[in-house]
């Protein structure tokens, strides 16, 4: 099954957020409000808070709908 992918960058981190797979996006909004929102879009803002907190609270993700990838490594793989 294919899923839509939303991908949000800032200088450090590319997400992704696949609405298909979540299951919970109230844990990520009460976890870290400042970036993940449920009534503004887009709904990730990944200036709203410190790498480090955001990485921290996609790695809760209890479905695997948020991920993360630095973007050091994706400069590597062009």
């Amino acid at each position: 099954m294919e899923t839509d992918k939303n991908t949000f960058s800032n200088g450090d981190l590319e997400v992704t957020y696949e609405p298909k797979k979540c299951i919970h996006s109230e844990k990520c909004c009460m976890g870290l409000s400042e970036v993940f929102r449920h009534s503004v879009i887009p709904w990730i803002d990944l200036d709203a808070a410190e790498t480090e907190s955001i990485v921290h609270q996609i790695k809760k993700c209890p479905s695997g709908a948020l991920s993360f990838k630095w973007k050091a490594q994706l400069a590597e793989v062009k």
